[in-house]
């Protein structure tokens, strides 16, 4: 069934997307396709899957097709266009005019490949970088993709690591960050883990596509898989890991500054083992002085005080998994459909959907 707001949607993208063929539009941004605070993927209640985008004031502004489950999406810094990721181990991601609600391109991993379900665009938007899975080679990749070009492969780089999955750019320059979780997995065996006991994971830095830092985990938290990041206003990186060993890891959350040495947050004991060795997302307050996390798992929201580097809240929310920054706090977004603020130290579940939300809230 068309709903009333989807046939509305659909008749602006139209008369929009008219505007722009005949050359009378403006270039359009991100306001004209309804300004949305972040992308993220749902599951809608008849099976299919979607892009949204979803405003400050957590109203679905646009939901877009997409033709399998998504996993993380990366908007382009100036005009409302979106890259969807397949969930890993995907071999598909999609470029989406969120104006039109169009497929502009659809970028395909090659031979040999998979994408890790993350991207990163430049500073200028002309370039789009895409983690991989080099799998017959057990090496980590980025790939490079023309955007002007309509996202034709230019190149691709050494990813400083194996299993490279999450990406973000510094803010103010080109030089990337890589979460290289150290996990080598192969199609020929799904999602199966393959070298657990010789993982090393760590972060990578790269510039102009060389690796120009490494920093790695103490020797005995091998097995803690780096996997997600968030990257603050001055440069701070935190990363959220998940513990592929037995027992209950020392932590799960770490920060790191280009150039210095990585600092491991610690977790009440308790509080630790309730997130089940998994956080799911992570992201810095826009003020960065709070790093908060979420384990889908163990159904919980912690906010770490940057400052102190120490629990500072925790909040259950039952399959919690997206989180992103807003301004007087976060928002986060859930397998049963809510979307929440977390404001003032409380959280505020005021709005539910009939979407089952995704892994990632990203913030446009």
């Amino acid at each position: 069934m068309v709903t009333d707001v989807e046939a509305m949607n659909t008749g602006r993208r139209l008369f929009l997307g008219g505007l722009l063929a005949t050359g009378l539009a403006p270039v359009p941004t991100w306001a004209d396709a309804g300004s949305p605070a972040y992308l993220s993927a749902a599951m809608r209640p008849d099976g299919s899957y979607v892009l949204c985008g979803v405003g400050a004031t957590l109203d679905v502004v646009f939901e877009i097709a997409l033709p399998a489950r998504g996993h993380a999406a990366a908007g382009h810094p100036s005009r409302p266009e979106a890259v969807a990721f397949a969930r890993r181990p995907g071999t598909f991601a999609i470029v989406i005019d969120c104006l039109t609600g169009t497929t502009k391109a659809m970028l395909h991993a090659p031979a040999g490949r998979h994408f890790y379900g993350h991207g990163a665009y430049s500073a200028d938007g002309h370039w789009l970088f895409t983690t991989e899975n080099d799998y017959e080679n057990g090496r980590g990749r980025v790939g490079v993709w023309d955007v002007a070009a309509g996202y034709e492969r230019a190149d691709e780089f050494d990813s400083g690591g194996i299993g490279p999955h999450d990406i973000k750019r510094l803010p103010d320059t080109d030089t990337l960050v890589v979460a290289n979780g150290g996990i080598d997995t192969h199609p020929d065996s799904g999602r199966t883990k393959l070298n657990i006991p010789t993982m090393r994971p760590n972060l990578a830095y790269l510039e102009r596509g060389h690796v120009v830092e490494i920093a790695s985990l103490p020797s005995q938290m091998h097995k803690n898989s780096i996997r997600h990041l968030a990257v603050a206003s001055k440069g701070d990186v935190a990363f959220g890991m998940q513990w592929q060993g037995e027992g209950v890891p020392a932590a799960l959350l770490g920060v790191h500054r280009q150039g210095g040495a990585m600092v491991l947050i610690e977790t009440p004991a308790q509080e630790l083992r309730t997130l089940a060795g998994y956080i799911g997302s992570i992201a810095f307050s826009e003020d960065a002085t709070t790093i908060g996390v979420t384990s889908p798992r163990g159904g919980l929201v912690q906010l770490y005080d940057r400052d102190l580097n120490a629990l500072r809240r925790s909040f259950v929310v039952e399959d919690v998994c997206g989180i992103a920054p807003r301004p007087d706090g976060f928002t986060v977004t859930s397998g049963t459909g809510a979307l929440g603020g977390i404001v003032a130290q409380s959280i505020d579940k005021r709005t539910a959907t009939s979407l089952v939300w995704d892994n990632h809230l990203v913030a446009v």
